[in-house]
């Protein structure tokens, strides 16, 4: 069975329109702000796409491209600025950062409230402790498909090749606290293929062809694959899986395009629908 991340989030999209609609008759317009540095063409692309999305449901948008010659201390301010702008309820800052630009300083300055990735650390922490806030979108979105698609994830053994804070670790944690046993693995991993034969549910998010494929003889029968993995190979989209072939062995599979990636979008409008809707519960 295919699992379609395009039908799931089509069906969130409905229910958020609903909710921004009961938001905007409190006068509260839900606006995502987006920041770009630098012009990286894939870059620009999901940043686009956000805003589409956006767009398609109700919420409001505000662009921020800037020149990657912006040294840490300015985009920092910037930051600043939209944390204490009272229009702005969502602040997403897109990844990578170039080199001369401390990532993990310019992520921090985001007010937690509005940090609708869920990386700050204090949004990491109550994640870590049960307490989630706001989850990155891309995981997130993992977990509901898995919900829609009725998948046991109770004692199921469950392999993640990614160990990165937007995908494997934030995702370890949501599937642990749905008592799955959990292997993260990455690229310095031993014998990574009898790992992945021996796991019920196999997730990867590599996004490199050429350095990983995850092949038919990898999968066990009958297993669950997640394939969050993106690549270009000749102006064509593609997954870390050759679908062709694991699709005839696993029970549930996503493609590429057309999975994880429309959740990730999806859970991008929830958070910030999220975010909005708090002025709303701390007014009641």
């Amino acid at each position: 069975m295919i699992i379609s991340g395009l039908e799931v989030s089509s069906k969130i999209k409905e229910e958020l329109i609903k909710e921004i609609q009961h938001l905007k008759k409190h006068s509260i317009y839900p606006c995502l702000s987006t920041i770009l540095v630098g012009d990286d063409p894939a870059s620009a692309i999901y940043v686009r796409n956000k805003h589409r999305a956006c767009t398609e449901v109700g919420i409001e948008t505000k662009d921020n491209a800037i020149n990657s010659s912006i040294d840490e201390k300015k985009l920092i301010e910037l930051i600043k600025t939209l944390n204490e702008d009272e229009s702005v309820h969502g602040i997403l800052l897109q990844l990578p950062l170039p080199d001369h630009i401390n990532q993990f300083n310019v992520i921090n300055a985001i007010e937690p409230q509005k940090d609708i990735d869920g990386l700050t650390y204090y949004n990491a922490g109550l994640l870590l402790n049960k307490r989630p806030s706001f989850i990155p979108c891309t995981p997130l979105g993992v977990m509901e498909l898995l919900k829609y698609y009725n998948v046991e994830l109770k004692g199921k053994d469950t392999i993640i090749v990614n160990r990165s804070i937007l995908v494997g670790k934030p995702l370890s944690l949501l599937l642990l606290d749905k008592d799955a046993t959990v292997m993260i693995c990455h690229s310095h991993t031993k014998n990574l293929p009898d790992k992945i034969r021996n796991s019920d549910i196999v997730i990867t998010a590599v996004g490199n062809r050429k350095f990983f494929t995850l092949t038919a003889d990898f999968v066990r029968k009958d297993a669950v694959v997640i394939d969050i993995g993106i690549s270009r190979t000749n102006g064509k989209v593609i997954g870390d899986v050759d679908y062709e072939n694991v699709s005839k062995k696993a029970s549930l599979i996503t493609p590429v395009p057309g999975g994880v990636g429309p959740m990730t979008i999806a859970m991008l409008l929830k958070n910030t629908v999220f975010a909005a809707s708090r002025i709303l519960t701390s007014e009641t």
